[in-house]
Parts: C-alpha cells; structure tokens; sequence
C-alpha cells in the first residue's frame, strides 16, 4: 500500500460540487492499493500514521503526532498513486489492486484509523470522480509504502 500523507489545516473531498468528507487540522491521506496487498499492509500503515510526530510542538520542532493533536483525518482512495511510469509516456494502472479487492482494503485501512484513536475519520467516495482542496501545513508531504515498514 502506499499512502501520501499531507499535514494540512484543512481539507475536503467533493463530488458534483458536493462536499463528501473534510478535515480540520490533521492530514489528508491519499491511499493506493497494490496488488498483493494485505490486511498486514493497512495494519503497518495504521499504526504508522497516527503517530508520525510531524506536528510542532511549543519550541517549533516537529515532535507531536495526530493523536496528541487531536488531529482529524481525510481519507481518500487513489489507484494511480500505483502508476508505473518505466515505460513510455502514458502510465499503467496494473500494478493496482482490481477494485474489489482494493475497496476492501481501503474500508479496513479507514476502520482501522478510526480505532487507532483519531478523533474524526471522513473519506472521499471509492472509486468515484473526485475533486480534492486541502491546506497543506508547511508544506509538509510523506510518503509511505507499506514494503518498506516494519
């Protein structure tokens, strides 16, 4: 799984023009599944992402977490966040997991966000055309892929 984590002051997800899910301070997750993808995989990055001290504490440093925060989270689904770009100009989305089985995963991934002690979890609408607005904090981006998590 590979998830793209936005420290932002705010976020939303829209459809038609139609606020699905939003945040206040917190992140803005953008999650893709791979194929071979597991339960195991959501499991490293759901106990990873709450507890990323990326947050400033009171001397400015990056030391706090989400959870200490009280950060909420917007989780949106995002297959091309799988794209292979080796060969040629126009991308391929093999690489991601068939919807089904993505869509699982992703529930998981946000059930398990939701339990890990997050104070509010919205997300986007699987599978559906969206259009994204966020506030990124600093700019701060990290991304992570559940290969490379113990």
């Amino acid at each position: 799984m590979i998830a793209v984590i936005q420290r932002v002051n705010g976020a939303d997800v829209k459809i038609n023009n139609e606020i699905t899910g939003s945040c206040s301070k917190g992140f803005l997750i953008l999650l893709g599944v791979v194929q071979g993808d597991t339960r195991a995989d959501a499991d490293k990055l759901i106990k990873k992402i709450p507890n990323l001290r990326i947050f400033e504490d009171e001397n400015g440093k990056m030391n706090l977490s989400a959870l200490e925060i009280g950060g909420e989270m917007l989780v949106v689904s995002q297959f091309t966040l799988c794209a292979d770009c080796s060969h040629g100009r126009r991308p391929s989305f093999t690489n991601s997991a068939p919807p089904d089985e993505a869509n699982v995963l992703y529930e998981y991934f946000v059930s398990g966000m939701k339990g890990a002690g997050v104070s509010r979890v919205e997300t986007g609408v699987f599978g559906a055309d969206m259009q994204v607005s966020l506030v990124n904090d600093g700019p701060v981006t990290i991304i992570l892929n559940s290969n490379y998590l113990k």
